[in-house]
């Protein structure tokens, strides 16, 4: 059976080929850049007043200076004054232009503004102070954010401070999210004692859909030749497919079997680990992807964040991320020689270590116990104990909601 570091080289050594496409910046937020962003300019552009007050020559103070005439105001947006006279200031406001013939700015909170004259009430004044010179943050045609990067907050910035209307991105892969098995209605219908209602689906378009692709919620019957003759079309439609349940070694698991048929090479069948043990991979010689994952929602959930997302993100042209690392409040033990994803809840040590509290739960099935988990610890299958305080990987995911505790 392969191991979990072997199963996720495979997957991540099949990417997707993406093309770009150019984006308008409004819409690119969370998208993944394919081209540089470069400054078209110095940054700041020019010398640049850092605190309000007034702008003045340094060597009028330093031959003894302390009351300056206020000559004029230079606001933030306006062409450059001229200082004239060394034996007066002008009054600056934050984020102006360095008034020409000024080189030091003196802060309100020091002076003293007294029928149009500014007295200086400090006797420590650097030259050059309070400003924030042409180029010292980058250069004119310096790249200011790499290829390969994920448009957040900070790259929005600064892809609309260097002019960009539009970015060249990633396009977004089409995934089509499939749920198998007849035990399962739809979110709106009411389910009969021995139904279920379909969530893995669910589950998944939020782990990808927030990460960039473009996905479709399907569902298919346990039934060969529907599934055949709907897997057939779906491989040619959609960039990936993606699907819940049918991977087992149950009479009614025909995922494998449709597969072969369709002309899909499994790369693999079945990983040491739990949760996630029947995990299927498979690749057409088209370039599609085919990811099995187990119908079970924690195995689900497990498989998501450990390989499909990680996927992705190489696939969009993200690098590989490493995981965190936390330990154990208290020790574990763990027979079976697999590798053993332990859902713990997460805190702080008051010296800055996450530490992971192993969290009770009833097995693969328990999609409830996700909602009080912040991760899963990924414990080695050489060993049976794990003690408190060893520290291990975590493979954490995002909570953008509260939660009880």
């Amino acid at each position: 059976m392969l191991s979990v570091a072997d199963a996720y080289s495979i997957v991540l050594n099949h990417p997707l080929v993406i093309p770009a496409e150019n984006s308008p910046l409004s819409q690119a937020a969370g998208r993944v850049l394919r081209e540089p962003l470069i400054a078209d300019r110095d940054l700041p552009p020019f010398d640049r007043v850092s605190m309000d007050g007034i702008a003045i020559q340094y060597r009028a103070f330093e031959t003894g200076q302390r009351h300056f005439r206020v000559a004029g105001a230079q606001f933030a947006g306006q062409p450059p004054q001229t200082l004239a006279d060394e034996t007066a200031c002008l009054e600056v406001m934050t984020g102006a232009l360095l008034p020409l013939e000024t080189d030091t700015v003196i802060r309100y909170e020091d002076l003293e503004l007294t029928d149009g004259v500014a007295q200086i009430r400090i006797e420590t004044v650097r030259p050059g102070q309070n400003i924030h010179h042409q180029a010292t943050d980058r250069k004119q045609h310096d790249e200011l954010v790499a290829a390969g990067t994920r448009l957040g907050p900070p790259e929005m910035a600064v892809a609309a401070s260097v002019g960009k209307v539009t970015v060249l991105v990633s396009k977004r892969p089409r995934i089509a999210l499939i749920s198998t098995g007849d035990e399962l209605v739809d979110v709106v219908d009411t389910p009969k004692p021995y139904q279920i209602r379909r969530s893995n689906t669910y589950l998944l378009q939020a782990v990808l859909q927030s990460a960039g692709a473009e996905t479709t919620l399907l569902h298919l019957p346990d039934e060969v030749d529907t599934m055949e003759t709907a897997l057939r079309t779906l491989l040619i439609d959609y960039d990936a497919l993606v699907l819940s349940g049918g991977v087992s070694a149950g009479k009614a698991d025909f995922v494998p079997a449709v597969m072969e048929k369709l002309g899909v090479r499994q790369l693999f069948h079945q990983v040491a680990q739990r949760p996630g043990k029947p995990l299927w991979f498979g690749a057409s010689d088209e370039g599609k992807v085919v990811f099995g994952l187990p119908g079970n929602p924690v195995s689900t959930f497990l498989c998501a964040y450990r390989y499909l997302l990680p996927w992705l993100n190489i696939s969009l042209g993200l690098p590989d991320s490493q995981p965190s690392v936390a330990r154990l409040v208290r020790p574990i033990s763990f027979a079976p020689k697999l590798t053993y994803f332990l859902p713990v809840r997460l805190t702080v040590s008051q010296d800055g270590i996450w530490l992971a509290e192993p969290l009770p739960g009833s097995g693969s099935a328990d999609y409830a116990n996700l909602v009080q988990c912040d991760g899963f610890m990924e414990l080695p299958p050489e060993r049976a104990e794990f003690s408190e305080g060893e520290a291990f990987p975590v493979l954490t995911y995002p909570r953008t909601g509260g939660r009880s505790r």
